[in-house]
């Protein structure tokens, strides 16, 4: 079964897809595009361990400038909103399993460049609406901090002692996390599936981001699912101060390849 959407007027610069085609995928369908997208990154590993390098590197960097400048209270929702940018530095990975997909052989610069080359722009005005949820995301970790803390700021000891000891702690821990997780699912709707379809269609990001919002409503069980998995990946992940996003963050741009070429038509 698909479901037909019919979405609005394209953008300046890029070709708008009237119809665009949202397939039912089911859990099955989703173990079928992780194991393919496991054999992509073993197909071609070097590639994709060079963009889960580089994002690692970025997650350290915050992670160090956080604690440098002294805003330490902010490392932990850096490091969630920081995550709203995997599916971008992924980006290479939608090229690599294209190509493996198609038979066509695979170099550097045709890995680092063929996305950019497609949809650069479209895919920069997708990144911008991403650092500007990640902008109002902080803006409520602020708040939430002095609400909770006032304008005194703990030290580092202190403030774990609060959070993990105190109920008062764990209120602040537990409205901070859900909070962030509202946040991280709509940016996920609008997100699941837009940037490989920016990177394989000539289509603008609006069309993009609608197409993924549909997709996500019409699969919410699976697209729900799909969450899950990437959520307790770049968990995991970041338990590892970054180095299993060197692995982690390949195969789940490979896997959100096939995803998308379950989901659209």
């Amino acid at each position: 079964m698909a479901i037909v959407a019919d979405l609005g007027p394209p953008a300046t610069g890029a070709h708008h897809d009237a119809r665009i085609q949202i397939n039912d995928v089911s859990i099955s369908d989703l173990m079928d595009c992780i194991a393919l997208g496991v054999n992509d990154f073993k197909r071609a590993p070097l590639y994709g361990m060079f963009f889960g390098g580089v994002y690692a590197v970025g997650g350290l960097s915050i992670l160090w400038v956080s604690f440098a400048l002294g805003y330490f209270y902010l490392a932990y929702p850096f490091i969630m909103g920081f995550a709203l940018f995997a599916p971008f530095a992924a980006a290479g990975t939608y090229e690599i399993s294209r190509r493996l997909e198609r038979g066509q052989p695979l170099s550097w610069g045709i890995v680092l460049g063929a996305v950019w080359s497609r949809a650069g722009m479209e895919f920069g005005w997708l990144a911008l609406v991403s650092l500007f949820t990640l902008i109002i995301w902080l803006d409520i970790a602020v708040f939430l901090f002095l609400a909770f803390f006032g304008a005194h700021v703990p030290s580092l000891p202190e403030l774990f002692t609060t959070v993990f000891s105190t109920s008062y702690g764990m209120m602040f821990f537990m409205v901070g996390n859900a909070v962030g997780a509202v946040i991280a699912l709509i940016v996920f709707s609008f997100t699941a599936v837009a940037p490989p379809l920016l990177a394989d269609r000539e289509v603008d990001f609006v069309t993009a981001m609608t197409t993924s919002v549909r997709a996500v409503i019409a699969n919410p069980k699976t697209m729900i699912a799909w969450a899950a998995v990437i959520g307790m990946d770049l968990a995991l992940s970041f338990v590892t101060l970054f180095v299993g996003l060197i692995v982690i963050l390949p195969i789940l741009g490979h896997i959100t390849w096939h995803l998308y070429r379950k989901l659209i038509d």
